[in-house]
């Protein structure tokens, strides 16, 4: 899944627990940037369309919600890459996680550890 400048905005803007119309997406992140109704509403219809989005019919509007948070998010974005470049049993999804934790910081690190304990505690309930 890809995600374009526009959604990531409208993404974002939802994420703040506003629940909006298209309307109400434009006059916060169409208006200043030169972007029609349009194009917000073909905006919202594609994050809905992608499940990252909810709606209901109020009138003739839908209000828009987001469906999933940024850590669920990012998830699904990063399972979708490495799904196409690691095998099962290979460990080089953990070798660039381990690369990449280089630029945390202390506090990073120890959230990091906290949340594998986390991970670790709900596979131990599951088993």
């Amino acid at each position: 899944m890809q995600l374009g400048e526009l959604e990531k905005l409208v993404l974002h803007y939802l994420w703040a627990g506003i629940e909006a119309d298209a309307k109400q997406v434009h006059n916060v992140l169409g208006e200043t940037r030169g972007i029609s109704v349009n194009t917000i509403q073909s905006t919202l219809d594609r994050l809905f369309k992608k499940d990252l989005l909810s709606r209901t019919k109020q009138g003739h509007a839908y209000l828009y919600r987001t469906k999933v948070d940024r850590e669920a998010l990012l998830a699904k974005l990063i399972t979708n890459v490495t799904s196409d470049f690691v095998e099962e049993g290979e460990h080089s999804l953990i070798a660039a996680f381990s690369s990449a934790s280089a630029n945390l910081n202390d506090a990073q690190l120890d959230k990091l550890e906290q949340l594998i304990e986390q991970q670790r505690k709900l596979r131990k309930g599951l088993q």
